[in-house]
């Protein structure tokens, strides 16, 4: 039975985020009611959580109609968990927010707000007049070198890529993310190069973000594979490129 759409889907992914998601799940239910009344959707796509998530999600869900969770029955990375539940969002509006809750689910109304004004993606800024960011020293050199790098290897017009609060036109996000293939860190890359080479209109937009305690970035080892991952990522984008012209092709015979 299929669906019918809504304003918005909220997409989470959590892996082991006990901790932090249920009072990050609290805000997004009081946000999206007084927004949206009952024409929202939030998805959690569990990605193969061991620490009793998955049973906390089962208890939240069984009084909150809005929302619905996906599983992952192991973890997969955060790019597939993103991908999952972006797959199988029903809103006309796509938003993924990260689970700790870092940029206030409030923040969503300048997306949307960069979206009417005619963005096909918008895509939230810790850089820039306009950013409010509370962040340890070492987050920021991490977040500085990592940005470095990326202008000096990618073609990538945007200060600010990693983000963990992006909004889509439903039907651009579905095909990014139909196309997009990496599981791990760099799918805000893939997915924001592709929309470039696709021609779609991409803005950033600086929102109130802070740094919070448990995150699982190991500082020297997930940059460097970041960093390695970066060399082949225009070739991947070139053969979702071929993909998506085949697709086409094919549709119009």
């Amino acid at each position: 039975m299929t669906q019918s759409p809504c304003v918005i889907s909220i997409v989470i992914p959590a892996y082991n985020e006990l901790e932090r998601l249920p009072a990050y799940l609290q805000h997004v239910r009081t946000h999206c009611q007084a927004a949206f009344g009952g024409d929202y959707e939030v998805v959690v796509v569990d990605d193969g959580s061991t620490d009793g998530l998955g049973d906390f999600l089962d208890r939240t869900a069984e009084g909150w109609d809005e929302l619905s969770v996906v599983r992952h029955e192991t973890n997969q990375g955060k790019g597939a968990a993103v991908r999952t539940g972006i797959l199988s969002g029903r809103g006309e509006l796509l938003l993924f927010a990260d689970a700790d809750g870092a940029t206030p689910v409030g923040e969503e109304t300048k997306l949307r707000h960069a979206i009417e004004r005619g963005a096909d993606v918008a895509i939230g800024s810790r850089v820039g007049e306009g950013a409010a960011v509370e962040r340890s020293w070492i987050r920021a050199v991490q977040s500085w070198v990592f940005r470095r790098v990326v202008q000096r290897s990618l073609p990538m017009p945007i200060a600010d890529t990693q983000c963990g609060f992006k909004m889509f036109r439903r039907d651009v996000g579905r095909q990014l993310f139909s196309a997009c293939d990496e599981d791990g860190y760099l799918f805000d890359l893939f997915v924001l190069r592709l929309a470039l080479r696709l021609g779609y209109k991409v803005e950033e937009v600086p929102v109130a973000w802070h740094d919070v305690a448990g995150s699982r970035l190991r500082p020297v080892r997930d940059p460097m594979a970041m960093w390695r991952g970066l060399r082949q990522l225009e070739v991947r984008v070139d053969q979702a490129m071929r993909s998506l012209e085949a697709v086409g092709s094919a549709g119009r015979r």
